[in-house]
């Protein structure tokens, strides 16, 4: 990392809690409405449409995979950061071992307490509970060919573009000391270990240079450009080229509404989830009417709010956050936990683990890497 002031460091660390806590909000909004069409939404919640959490999986505010595979996306590259350390380097394999830890989430009772490599994260009760996830996420990670490592060459799922490759993707993005083709390729390395279909994994690498864009101080349309500038370099870029362009396209047409998100598609697949969440992003006033507009409409609500959250809260910081829906949002603490804890891996890593830190410290527990 570059030596930032106080107040950078600040600011920073406040953009990383609002993009991880913004996805996780926006995730929530539309988890109990992720499977009903605009009309049933508003016939039971009103023309407005739902205006904040309604029960899912047992209460309101419940998050759902989306917010469980970002938080492993981040244990994950804390995980490498160390591992860089040693000598060792390559993130998509410590990506990699951290959605396979997620995926014990969607199987076991609870934490495996003889497993010395969960770390803190994977020994949160809390998160072991199927929310809904993804069939290529599961396929992807379960079965004898779990432990293969998906690469650009032979991914997994080579069809699928479904939005759990993009979904993910917002916290690659907050490697701010990077540059954004390495964030892209980095998005889209680590997309593969599940999604092998060139519109999502190119899809993911887009969100993710968004993302580090407004991260840096930068605006949305400047991060969508750049975006598109990176994507106009990729083969088989078109979908998620002509998603984004959509999205513009809608900014400039009018007033927003859900007619208009409905038009982007429904969010199911990966270059629609995005249309949508960065359409929403840019014609926000505040992140909760971009969230509200993100989450109601015919489709994978839970997604295109959390993409929407990602980038809003990245944007403007934590403190812009609806007090109302971070108050009632399930498993807050962890998050913010886990958010801290990556900027203090970014900041001040060779302190945390470097030569004079010794295998027992609290880090290495919070965080065991295998040597």
């Amino acid at each position: 990392m570059p030596l930032w002031s106080r107040a950078q460091q600040q600011d920073f660390r406040s953009r990383v809690r609002g993009c991880l806590l913004g996805g996780a909000i926006g995730d929530a909004l539309g988890a109990g409405i992720e499977f009903e069409s605009l009309e049933k939404i508003q016939a039971v919640h009103g023309p407005q449409g739902v205006t904040g959490y309604v029960p899912a999986y047992g209460r309101p505010g419940a998050i759902t995979d989306d917010t469980q595979m970002s938080l492993f996306t981040v244990d994950g590259l804390i995980r490498a950061h160390i591992r860089r350390d040693s000598g060792g380097w390559h993130p998509p394999t410590d990506v990699h071992l951290a959605y396979l830890r997620w995926a014990a989430t969607q199987r076991d009772w609870g934490p495996d307490e003889r497993r010395p490599d969960l770390g803190w994260l994977g020994r949160e009760e809390w998160l072991y509970a199927q929310r809904a996830p993804g069939q290529a996420c599961l396929s992807g990670l379960s079965g004898p060919h779990a432990d293969r490592l998906g690469t650009l060459d032979a991914p997994k799922n080579p069809h699928s573009k479904g939005c759990g490759t993009v979904m993910r993707a917002a916290p690659f993005g907050l490697l701010t000391s990077w540059e954004p083709g390495l964030v892209f390729q980095l998005a889209v390395e680590c997309s593969v270990l599940t999604h092998g279909h060139p519109t999502g994994y190119l899809s993911a690498g887009a969100l993710a240079v968004i993302v580090h864009t407004v991260a840096r101080g930068g605006t949305l349309e400047e991060g969508v450009h750049l975006a598109l500038a990176l994507l106009s370099e990729r083969p088989s870029h078109e979908e998620t080229t002509a998603a984004l362009r959509g999205a513009l396209d809608a900014v400039r047409a009018g007033e927003p509404s859900a007619e208009r998100v409905e038009a982007l598609g429904e969010g199911w697949v990966a270059e629609e989830a995005l249309a949508i969440g960065v359409y929403c992003a840019l014609v926000a006033y505040d992140v909760k009417s971009g969230l509200l507009l993100a989450v109601n409409h015919s489709g994978d609500s839970d997604s295109t709010g959390a993409i929407c959250g990602n980038l809003l809260g990245a944007l403007h910081g934590d403190t812009a956050l609806p007090p109302e829906l971070l108050a009632g949002l399930e498993g807050r603490g962890t998050v913010l936990e886990l958010a801290d804890d990556f900027v203090l891996e970014l900041m001040h890593g060779p302190e945390l683990h470097g030569q004079d830190a010794g295998e027992g410290t609290a880090w290495a527990v919070r965080y065991p890497v295998v040597r």
